[in-house]
């Protein structure tokens, strides 16, 4: 069994188990393998220092070996905080949203001029039309949705 680091396009990084070097490769190159932060297939192995078991004897750390500095693990406790809450208010969007797709800017318009009741939704907009939109009075907000909350959960 290999452990592997890896990172997606994101920068998001994290650990993959797989049977051989070539296995992971395998599964990267036919898209198998996401990020489970952002479920970007964009990812790539990073590079790590070999572990050599030659004998049942503990290996001393080496006096040159880098110890993880106590910013630099806050920061990244931190940015996973950050990361978690935002999946977390994510999930809270969609599950009390409706997805209009493509007529997003047409429902926004009807609830506007209360042609339809008025809900949340969400959809997909042009630079152009959310332009159009705020000239018109109407809000909207840009969000980010990872590929992998974007799938009907099973």
């Amino acid at each position: 069994m290999k452990v592997l680091d890896l990172r997606c396009a994101q920068d998001h990084r994290f650990e993959g188990w797989f049977a051989s070097a070539e296995d992971a490769q395998s599964q990267m190159s036919r898209n198998l393998v996401q990020c489970p932060v952002c479920g970007d297939h964009a990812v790539s192995r990073l590079p790590s220092a070999p572990r050599l078991n030659l004998s049942g004897a503990t290996a001393r750390p080496a006096p040159t070996q880098a110890r993880a500095e106590p910013g630099n693990a806050e920061a990244q406790q931190l940015m996973q905080a950050l990361q978690a809450r935002y999946l977390k208010a994510v999930r809270q969007v969609l599950a009390q949203t409706e997805d209009v797709g493509e007529r997003f800017v047409e429902e926004a318009r009807r609830m506007h001029y209360e042609e339809a009741p008025e809900r949340g939704i969400r959809g997909s907009a042009t630079p152009e039309d959310v332009q159009a939109l705020a000239e018109e009075g109407i809000d909207t907000f840009p969000l980010i949705v990872p590929d992998a909350l974007k799938q009907t959960a099973h």
